[in-house]
Formats: C-alpha cells, structure tokens, sequence
C-alpha cells in the first residue's frame, strides 16, 4: 500500500514548472497568486538566511549569521547521555517546506531511523560494536567512526531488502498482473507471445510526433556510440582497465535495470537500484591502484529519466526542443562553471568561513571517498575492514521482516524507505525539521485545501526557489564584485 503522493510524484511537481509558461487567465490564477506567495517567501527568507552572511563576509572576517547556513553541532553536549549519537539542529526554511511534499510516510520512516539510532547507538557501543567513537567527538567524525563501525555494513543489508523488494513488486506486475489482465473472457481472444511481441514492437518504433519523439533506432545508436565511448576511454588512460565487464554492464546489466525501474516509476514511483555495485565491480576486477576510480565507467541506471520525459509531456514540451536546448546551454554552462570556480577559489580560502558548506562537510565527504579508495591500496584496506558479513545480514533480516510486518497490518512500504535514509545518519536535524513541515503540511493546510493542496505547494515551492534564487543570485555578484575591486584580489 502506498500513498496516491507518493505514487506519481511527476504529476505533484508538473504545476510548477506550468506556472511559469501559462498565461494570466481567469481559469487559472489560483497559479500566479501562489507563485507570487513562494516567491516573496523566497525573497525574505533569502535575504535573512543567505544574503546577510554572504554580504557581510565580503567586509568582515567572520560573516554574520542570524540564522546558521548549515546547522548547530550539539554532539559533544549530548554525548554524555547519547553516547555515539550524532545530534545537531537544522533550521533551513527550504528544509521545512519539502517536508510538505515528500511522502508522508517516508519522512516518518526517517524519524524512526533517528530514533533507533537514538536507542540502539548507546548499546552498540557499550557492546564494543561501536568501539572506535570517542567522548567529545562532534557530529562529523561520530558519523564517520559509526559508519566504519557498523552503519555502513548495515545500511548495506537494509539496501539490498529494498532492491530485493522492489524487484519482487517489478515481478510480480510484469508476470501476475499481465496474466490476470489478458484473462480470455468468452468472446475476446487471448494473444500468443508472437502478436504481444508484434504490438510492442509496433509501439516502440511508432513516433508520436505530438511528443516529439524520433527513431528509436537513433536512440539506440546514440547510447551505443556514447557508452562505448567511455569504455575506449578507460582503456587508453588506464592500464589494465576491465573492459569486459564493462561490456557487460553497457549490454546487459543497464537495460535490464533501467527497463525495471522505469516500470517501477509508473507502477508505485520507485526505482531499483544495487547498492555499491561500483565499488565491488572494482574490488572484484583485481585492479590495483587509485586510478581506475576516477575512470570512466558505463554503470547506470537511466530508467528514472521516465519521470523526466512524463514531465516534459505534461508541460507540453516536446523532447526534441529539451535536446535542442541541452545543445546550446551545456557548453554555457562549463565554460562558466570552470571561470565561477577559477573565481570563487581566488575570492578566499577553501574550505574558510566564506564556505560554510564545504567548511563542514568537506571533511565527511573527503573521508568518505578516502575510504571507498584504500580498496585497491597495497597493504590493507580500510573499507574491506569496515564490510562486516555479519551486520549486513543483520540488515538484510531486518529489512526483511519489516516489509513483511508492514504489509501484514496493511502500513505503507515507504516506512522502508525512509528508515534507510534515517539511519544514514546525513543530518539527523534536517530530518526532523522536515518532520515537523509534513506534520504541518498533512494535518492542518491539507485539511484546509483538501485535493488542491499537493497543487498548491508544488508552484509555492517553484516561486520559494525563483525567489531565493534571485537573492542568492544577486548577493553572490556583490560579493564578486566587492573582491574583484580589492587590489590584493590578483
């Protein structure tokens, strides 16, 4: 059982992006006017929460903050009494309002992966589970050291339940559904496997051109080309590349699992997906060295672009014109973003106080990669040691039992979900916050609005992000300024 808003996402976001190319008409203000209220929320908001911090710190040393960019780490204050739990407070208004849209049950699903944490945290750790964490340590290293621990082990196990699940909902649709769809009846005529195949295929080489479709064969043509591309590429800058497996990967392996999710995303708005399958493909090819994980690998997964496409047709935008727009605006937008960085890393110090964001999290995510590296580095690994068989199965049996007591009392699955993104202990605050938007959200303006309410938020939220968009847009080129006419700037 899953939510009708959970189910066709696409269907929530499409009225904001509508909102912005339809026309002022009396059918449709109801558009405008909630544009227009995201995007003076926006606009405030941005100018308290991001335009202050980054004018000020064009001037003074220290930027001011009335409201912190990223969170407050409470970590060493609580860790007396929540041992190994890592705490902070987030108070993002943006963070709030997507509270509101997510799937309800999802964001609850997180929550309760907090509050494990919260409990089971403490006993791993006086269990000598959770050993290497030590009194003191702030929110960063406590998510790190848990992690190594036992969260990354078992996020693994809780992964693979998920994946093994949504495989189970794919199969179940495409062999029990099918059949009871295509049930003869006494005057209809059952197909054979021939006149299925023929209908499909007919469909598939049929081009609508009202969606701007064209040949598939030329799609086909372009992964091909673009894909094996990339395998040339590995295999002339890297020695030793593993081809074959890539071969694999581009032949078999993304087909099948981009054709499963996207039947997925149309059925209950999931999407498959293995967990570190990267990672062991590079373990298991016996490859030694740092190189091959900056190699370029045709690993994906491409059916979530189904979502992308049901947008574009619900907008009225033929795909041809996103191709044609992606054409012009890609090289735009890499000459500039290399001339912004060029820029941005001579304006100050990175990480520094002008980067809050990297300040703070630059560290996890560096450690992180380190860890995922020491696979192929002679003389042990540090992220072979950090996989524990054990509490991956603990994970995978938890998994489990949860989806089968959940679908016993008839609760939604996304509870499954959220959990997995609870327990990866990513900020802890945000998810709280955001819990406090769906409570909000779901039990007084959907109350209040009723069916409309889903359309609403969706263009409030268009015209939030055009709003502090704007503000962010317009403080950042102060603040380039500002450094660009300092003569210590060169």
């Amino acid at each position: 059982m899953i939510e009708d808003e959970s189910a066709c996402p696409h269907d929530a976001w499409a009225p904001g992006i509508v909102a912005l190319s339809q026309q002022r008409d009396d059918k449709e203000k109801w558009r405008w006017r909630c544009f227009s209220i995201g995007g003076m929320l926006g606009l405030v908001w941005g100018a308290i929460y991001l335009a202050l911090p980054v004018v000020t710190g064009a001037f003074l040393t220290k930027p001011i903050e009335l409201i912190p960019l990223i969170w407050i780490d409470l970590t060493p204050q609580t860790s007396k009494f929540l041992p190994a739990v890592p705490v902070n407070i987030v108070m993002d208004l943006s963070v709030f309002l997507s509270g509101m849209m997510v799937p309800f049950w999802g964001v609850v699903g997180g929550v309760l992966g907090i509050v494990f944490t919260m409990i089971a945290n403490p006993i791993l750790h006086d269990q000598g589970i959770l050993a290497n964490w030590k009194p003191g340590m702030g929110f960063i290293d406590t998510t790190f050291i848990n992690e190594i621990d036992f969260y990354m082990s078992f996020g693994i196990g809780l992964t693979l339940a998920v994946t093994v699940v949504n495989l189970g909902v794919f199969l179940k649709y495409l062999f029990v559904n099918r059949r009871t769809d295509h049930e003869p009846t006494e005057l209809s005529h059952t197909p054979t496997v021939g006149e299925r195949f023929a209908g499909g295929w007919k469909i598939l080489v049929t081009n609508n051109a009202d969606r701007g479709d064209f040949s598939i064969f030329l799609a086909l043509g372009i992964y091909l080309c673009s894909t094996f591309s990339w395998i040339v590429l590995g295999t002339m800058l890297i020695p030793g590349y593993p081809w074959p497996i890539f071969v694999f990967y581009a032949l078999v392996y993304t087909p099948v699992i981009s054709y499963a999710t996207a039947k997925l995303e149309g059925v209950c708005g999931q999407a498959v997906d293995i967990p570190y399958l990267r990672e062991l493909t590079i373990i298991l090819s016996g490859h030694k060295g740092v190189d091959i994980w900056f190699a370029p690998m045709p690993i994906q997964n491409l059916g979530a672009e189904t979502v992308g496409f049901r947008t574009l047709e619900l907008c009225g935008t033929k795909i041809k014109s996103q191709i044609k727009t992606l054409l012009i605006t890609t090289p735009i937008v890499v000459v500039s973003s290399l001339m912004a960085s060029q820029l941005l890393w001579q304006m100050a110090p990175v990480p520094s106080d002008a980067y809050p964001f990297t300040q703070k999290m630059w560290a996890l995510q560096v450690k992180r990669w380190a860890l995922q590296v020491s696979a192929t580095m002679e003389g042990g690994s540090l992220f072979l040691e950090a996989l524990h068989p054990k509490y991956i199965l603990w994970g995978a049996g938890s998994g489990s039992v949860l989806f089968m007591v959940l679908s016993a009392v008839g609760m939604p699955v996304m509870l499954i979900y959220g959990a997995v993104w609870g327990l990866s202990q990513s900020s802890p605050g945000a998810t709280l916050w955001m819990f406090a938007g769906a409570l909000v959200g779901r039990f007084y303006f959907r109350r209040k609005f009723k069916e409309m309410w889903l359309r609403y938020l969706a263009v409030i939220l268009a015209g939030f992000g055009c709003g502090i968009g704007l503000v962010a847009m317009v403080s950042m080129a102060f603040t380039v300024i500002t450094k660009m006419l300092k003569p210590t700037l060169f």
